[in-house]
């Protein structure tokens, strides 16, 4: 027993080396291609199926957090997929009377029944180059764009858009309309992260890199952007990012669209107010009943 367990530990090892090595060697192909102001298409294109072949089984991510919680972005995997950009040639992928016209760089993920993802039929697209785990639930009409990752049990509900290289964990409910904001440019800008079990309501919008962190839940119709305050009632204090350090939401924080007033003579004189989400509680009891994901739904 004990020697078969050291077996798969040492098979499990030299699995995980020769992945490195793989995306080590790709990881310098593409920035030597990026450089480059004219390039190969034939070689050039040989790296962008293998960085999208890897995005897609999910060896590789736009951005990833250590040990410590801090998520950094990989500026080479979105060099990769604006080189992708950069040689692709448009092409008809129309199919009957739907037209479709696309780089062909960046068709419509092969997703097959194996991969266990639940895409109801009705106008839905999930482009290549983007992981979808097994679990995934995704409601018509909904879009992943390339280099998102989407974990395990995730809804992505009507209308809702997972906007290039965001990465979004396991059990998140993206209510209908939420927009999840994506980035390919600056390569080296982390994309809005939206970490596990995470609740976000209707009309919500993430944007500019913004950090939602564990358990959090966003009620309709927040919005969210790298430079604004959220206000915590329950702690007194104020979160607040900017362009370099963007927002992040507190763990388990419940999160509702508010108002602060304008403090000017203007302001007050025709009493003006703006957007300012706020923080009224953290997730209690209560809140998980509210939340809860549907089972049955799956």
């Amino acid at each position: 027993m004990e020697d078969d367990r050291t077996f798969v530990l040492s098979t499990g090892r030299i699995f995980l080396i020769r992945i490195f090595l793989i995306m080590s060697d790709l990881q310098e192909r593409i920035a030597e291609l990026s450089q480059q102001e004219t390039v190969s298409r034939g070689t050039a294109g040989n790296a962008v199926a293998d960085l999208i072949q890897a995005l897609n089984a999910g060896e590789v991510r736009a951005a990833s957090r250590n040990d410590a919680g801090e998520w950094s972005a990989h500026a080479w995997v979105k060099e990769g997929i604006l080189l992708g950009f950069r040689i692709g040639r448009l092409v008809d992928y129309s199919s009957g009377e739907f037209p479709f016209y696309d780089k062909h760089t960046y068709p419509v993920k092969p997703l097959q029944k194996a991969d266990g993802v639940r895409l109801v039929p009705g106008g839905s697209s999930i482009r290549t180059g983007s992981f979808v785990a097994p679990g995934v639930v995704c409601m018509p009409p909904m879009y992943i764009n390339v280099g998102a990752y989407v974990d395990e049990g995730t809804m992505v509900d009507s209308h809702a858009l997972v906007g290039s290289c965001a990465q979004i964990g396991k059990r998140v409910h993206l209510s209908a309309s939420a927009q999840i904001g994506g980035v390919l440019e600056p390569v080296n800008a982390t994309p809005v992260v939206v970490e596990d079990d995470v609740f976000v309501g209707g009309n919500c919008g993430i944007f500019e890199g913004c950090i939602v962190r564990e358990r959090a839940v966003l009620a309709a119709g927040v919005t969210l952007t790298a430079s604004a305050k959220l206000y915590d009632l329950v702690e007194e204090t104020v979160h607040s990012g900017t362009a370099d350090d963007p927002l992040e939401v507190p763990a388990g924080a419940v999160v509702v669209p508010g108002s602060r007033a304008v403090d000017s003579d203007f302001g007050r004189d025709h009493g003006l107010s703006l957007q300012a989400p706020m923080i009224v509680k953290y997730r209690d009891e209560r809140t998980e009943a509210a939340t809860a994901l549907e089972e049955a739904l799956r």
